[in-house]
Protein backbone atom coordinates (compact mmCIF):
# COMPACT_ATOMS: atom_id res chain seq x y z
CA UNK A 1 0.00 0.00 0.00
CA UNK A 2 1.16 4.15 -0.92
CA UNK A 3 1.82 5.73 1.89
CA UNK A 4 1.64 9.82 1.17
CA UNK A 5 2.21 12.50 3.42
CA UNK A 6 0.07 15.25 3.58
CA UNK A 7 1.18 18.68 3.86
CA UNK A 8 -1.82 21.22 4.58
CA UNK A 9 -1.63 24.85 3.96
CA UNK A 10 -3.35 27.57 5.94
CA UNK A 11 -2.49 31.13 6.10
CA UNK A 12 1.06 30.06 4.31
CA UNK A 13 2.38 28.03 7.03
CA UNK A 14 1.89 23.61 7.60
CA UNK A 15 -1.21 23.34 9.74
CA UNK A 16 -3.53 20.51 11.20
CA UNK A 17 -7.46 20.89 11.25
CA UNK A 18 -9.11 18.51 14.13
CA UNK A 19 -12.47 17.00 12.17
CA UNK A 20 -12.18 20.16 10.26
CA UNK A 21 -12.71 23.15 12.96
CA UNK A 22 -10.72 26.29 11.43
CA UNK A 23 -10.87 28.00 14.59
CA UNK A 24 -8.39 26.35 16.51
CA UNK A 25 -5.48 25.23 13.65
CA UNK A 26 -1.95 23.59 14.99
CA UNK A 27 0.62 25.22 13.37
CA UNK A 28 3.63 22.78 12.91
CA UNK A 29 6.11 24.66 10.84
CA UNK A 30 6.15 27.99 9.03
CA UNK A 31 8.05 26.89 5.63
CA UNK A 32 5.51 23.72 3.91
CA UNK A 33 8.54 23.55 1.08
CA UNK A 34 10.82 22.86 3.73
CA UNK A 35 8.72 20.41 5.41
CA UNK A 36 8.57 18.35 1.87
CA UNK A 37 11.76 18.57 0.78
CA UNK A 38 11.80 16.51 4.54
CA UNK A 39 9.93 13.96 3.20
CA UNK A 40 11.12 13.51 -0.10
CA UNK A 41 14.67 12.92 2.01
CA UNK A 42 12.58 10.59 4.37
CA UNK A 43 12.37 8.78 0.83
CA UNK A 44 8.38 9.91 0.09
CA UNK A 45 7.99 10.59 -3.70
CA UNK A 46 3.86 11.69 -3.49
CA UNK A 47 2.74 13.94 -1.63
CA UNK A 48 -0.92 15.37 -0.81
CA UNK A 49 -0.80 19.05 -0.49
CA UNK A 50 -4.25 20.88 0.69
CA UNK A 51 -4.65 24.99 0.14
CA UNK A 52 -6.67 25.09 3.47
CA UNK A 53 -7.70 28.64 2.38
CA UNK A 54 -8.62 28.13 -0.98
CA UNK A 55 -10.72 25.32 -0.09
CA UNK A 56 -12.81 27.79 2.04
CA UNK A 57 -12.85 30.28 -0.02
CA UNK A 58 -10.72 32.93 1.81
CA UNK A 59 -7.34 33.30 0.13
CA UNK A 60 -4.75 31.30 -1.85
CA UNK A 61 -1.93 29.76 -0.65
CA UNK A 62 -0.53 28.93 -4.81
CA UNK A 63 2.45 30.96 -4.30
CA UNK A 64 4.02 28.53 -1.55
CA UNK A 65 2.49 25.46 -3.47
CA UNK A 66 4.47 26.78 -6.53
CA UNK A 67 7.57 26.64 -4.26
CA UNK A 68 6.84 22.89 -3.19
CA UNK A 69 6.13 22.14 -6.98
CA UNK A 70 9.97 23.16 -7.96
CA UNK A 71 11.39 20.30 -5.17
CA UNK A 72 12.77 17.59 -7.34
CA UNK A 73 11.99 14.04 -7.40
CA UNK A 74 8.62 14.74 -5.96
CA UNK A 75 5.28 14.18 -7.48
CA UNK A 76 1.95 16.36 -6.19
CA UNK A 77 -2.29 15.74 -6.04
CA UNK A 78 -2.98 19.17 -5.04
CA UNK A 79 -6.47 19.70 -3.39
CA UNK A 80 -8.29 23.00 -2.15
CA UNK A 81 -11.09 25.39 -3.68
CA UNK A 82 -10.05 23.32 -6.96
CA UNK A 83 -13.87 24.18 -8.81
CA UNK A 84 -13.64 25.18 -12.58
CA UNK A 85 -11.94 23.86 -15.20
CA UNK A 86 -9.33 26.87 -15.19
CA UNK A 87 -8.10 25.55 -12.00
CA UNK A 88 -7.35 22.13 -12.68
CA UNK A 89 -5.61 23.23 -16.30
CA UNK A 90 -3.36 25.95 -14.05
CA UNK A 91 -2.71 23.00 -11.48
CA UNK A 92 -1.75 20.63 -13.89
CA UNK A 93 0.17 23.18 -16.54
CA UNK A 94 1.93 24.34 -13.03
CA UNK A 95 3.51 20.76 -11.92
CA UNK A 96 0.97 18.65 -10.11
CA UNK A 97 1.01 15.42 -11.03
CA UNK A 98 -2.56 14.98 -9.77
CA UNK A 99 -5.53 17.67 -8.86
CA UNK A 100 -8.27 16.73 -6.03
CA UNK A 101 -12.05 18.08 -6.56
CA UNK A 102 -14.18 17.85 -3.51
CA UNK A 103 -17.21 21.03 -3.57
CA UNK A 104 -17.09 20.33 -7.06
CA UNK A 105 -17.62 16.74 -7.54
CA UNK A 106 -20.07 17.17 -5.24
CA UNK A 107 -22.04 19.86 -6.46
CA UNK A 108 -21.25 19.92 -10.15
CA UNK A 109 -21.48 16.80 -11.69
CA UNK A 110 -21.54 18.34 -15.16
CA UNK A 111 -18.52 20.34 -14.75
CA UNK A 112 -16.38 17.34 -12.85
CA UNK A 113 -16.94 14.48 -15.59
CA UNK A 114 -15.73 17.57 -18.25
CA UNK A 115 -12.37 17.70 -15.87
CA UNK A 116 -12.24 14.00 -15.65
CA UNK A 117 -12.26 13.42 -19.24
CA UNK A 118 -10.28 16.44 -20.14
CA UNK A 119 -7.32 14.53 -17.98
CA UNK A 120 -8.06 11.01 -17.37
CA UNK A 121 -5.82 9.77 -14.78
CA UNK A 122 -5.22 12.95 -13.14
CA UNK A 123 -8.12 13.98 -11.23
CA UNK A 124 -9.16 12.64 -8.08
CA UNK A 125 -12.79 13.05 -6.42
CA UNK A 126 -12.57 13.96 -2.43
CA UNK A 127 -15.27 11.53 -0.52
CA UNK A 128 -15.04 14.02 2.77
CA UNK A 129 -17.30 12.42 4.73
CA UNK A 130 -18.96 13.70 7.90
CA UNK A 131 -22.20 11.93 9.49
CA UNK A 132 -22.34 9.66 6.61
CA UNK A 133 -22.83 12.53 4.66
CA UNK A 134 -20.56 14.31 2.17
CA UNK A 135 -19.07 17.74 3.35
CA UNK A 136 -18.22 20.43 0.93
CA UNK A 137 -16.52 24.34 1.11
CA UNK A 138 -13.72 23.16 2.91
CA UNK A 139 -15.91 20.67 5.46
CA UNK A 140 -18.18 23.80 6.50
CA UNK A 141 -20.87 22.45 4.71
CA UNK A 142 -22.87 19.07 4.13
CA UNK A 143 -24.40 17.75 1.17
CA UNK A 144 -27.75 15.89 1.35
CA UNK A 145 -26.68 13.53 -1.64
CA UNK A 146 -26.16 10.03 -0.33
CA UNK A 147 -22.47 8.63 -0.56
CA UNK A 148 -23.75 5.85 -2.41
CA UNK A 149 -25.21 8.12 -5.05
CA UNK A 150 -21.96 9.72 -5.33
CA UNK A 151 -19.51 7.11 -6.07
CA UNK A 152 -21.63 5.80 -8.25
CA UNK A 153 -22.00 8.78 -10.40
CA UNK A 154 -18.10 8.59 -10.22
CA UNK A 155 -17.73 5.49 -10.78
CA UNK A 156 -17.31 5.33 -14.83
CA UNK A 157 -15.13 7.99 -15.23
CA UNK A 158 -11.45 7.71 -16.00
CA UNK A 159 -10.57 9.21 -12.23
CA UNK A 160 -6.66 8.29 -10.86
CA UNK A 161 -9.33 7.76 -7.82
CA UNK A 162 -11.39 8.22 -4.65
CA UNK A 163 -9.86 10.36 -1.55
CA UNK A 164 -12.09 8.84 1.61
CA UNK A 165 -11.53 11.22 4.40
CA UNK A 166 -13.35 10.38 7.86
CA UNK A 167 -13.79 13.77 8.99
CA UNK A 168 -14.91 12.65 12.43
CA UNK A 169 -11.14 11.07 12.91
CA UNK A 170 -9.67 13.31 11.02
CA UNK A 171 -6.53 15.06 13.44
CA UNK A 172 -7.70 12.79 16.58
CA UNK A 173 -4.97 9.88 15.58
CA UNK A 174 -7.92 7.72 17.29
CA UNK A 175 -7.28 5.04 14.41
CA UNK A 176 -9.21 4.90 11.45
CA UNK A 177 -13.22 4.11 10.54
CA UNK A 178 -12.83 0.92 9.33
CA UNK A 179 -16.03 0.59 9.12
CA UNK A 180 -16.97 3.38 6.73
CA UNK A 181 -13.80 2.19 4.20
CA UNK A 182 -15.07 -1.12 3.88
CA UNK A 183 -18.54 0.53 2.66
CA UNK A 184 -17.28 2.97 0.38
CA UNK A 185 -14.72 -0.37 -0.93
CA UNK A 186 -17.70 -2.66 -1.77
CA UNK A 187 -19.34 1.10 -3.69
CA UNK A 188 -16.61 1.29 -6.38
CA UNK A 189 -13.89 -0.29 -7.98
CA UNK A 190 -11.62 2.97 -7.98
CA UNK A 191 -8.12 3.08 -6.59
CA UNK A 192 -8.94 4.48 -3.24
CA UNK A 193 -6.80 6.48 -0.65
CA UNK A 194 -8.22 6.56 2.64
CA UNK A 195 -7.35 9.60 5.56
CA UNK A 196 -8.49 10.02 8.89
CA UNK A 197 -7.36 9.01 12.49
CA UNK A 198 -4.37 6.91 10.94
CA UNK A 199 -1.28 6.87 14.35
CA UNK A 200 -0.05 4.02 13.67
CA UNK A 201 1.91 1.24 11.47
CA UNK A 202 -1.14 -0.95 12.88
CA UNK A 203 -3.23 1.57 11.30
CA UNK A 204 -2.03 1.18 7.52
CA UNK A 205 -2.09 -2.74 8.44
CA UNK A 206 -5.48 -2.23 8.99
CA UNK A 207 -6.08 -0.08 6.31
CA UNK A 208 -4.98 -1.55 3.76
CA UNK A 209 -6.63 -5.13 4.64
CA UNK A 210 -10.29 -2.59 4.11
CA UNK A 211 -9.06 -2.49 0.54
CA UNK A 212 -7.60 0.81 1.07
CA UNK A 213 -4.27 0.80 -1.63
CA UNK A 214 -3.15 3.95 -0.44
CA UNK A 215 -3.21 5.72 2.87
CA UNK A 216 -2.71 9.65 3.65
CA UNK A 217 -0.49 10.48 7.29
CA UNK A 218 -0.75 13.81 8.68
CA UNK A 219 -0.64 14.38 12.46
CA UNK A 220 0.70 11.55 13.37
CA UNK A 221 4.21 12.08 11.50
CA UNK A 222 4.19 15.68 13.06
CA UNK A 223 3.61 14.42 16.30
CA UNK A 224 5.95 11.65 16.11
CA UNK A 225 3.40 9.18 16.77
CA UNK A 226 4.99 7.11 13.12
CA UNK A 227 7.96 8.26 11.03
CA UNK A 228 7.70 8.46 7.75
CA UNK A 229 10.58 5.85 7.09
CA UNK A 230 8.64 3.52 9.51
CA UNK A 231 5.46 3.74 7.40
CA UNK A 232 7.31 3.37 4.03
CA UNK A 233 8.82 0.20 4.88
CA UNK A 234 6.05 -1.38 6.30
Amino acid sequence: MLVIPAIDILGGRCVRLTQGDYSHPIVYADDPAEVAQRYVTAGAHHIHVVDLDAARGSASNMPVIARILELPGIELQVAGGVRSVEAVDALLEGGAHWVVMATAAVRDPHLFERCAIKHPGKVLAALDVRDNKAAVSGWLDTDPVAVGALVSRWEFLPLAGVILTCIDRDGTMSGPDLKTLARVRKMTKLELQYSGGLASVDDLTRVAAAGAQAAILGKALYEGRITLEQALAR
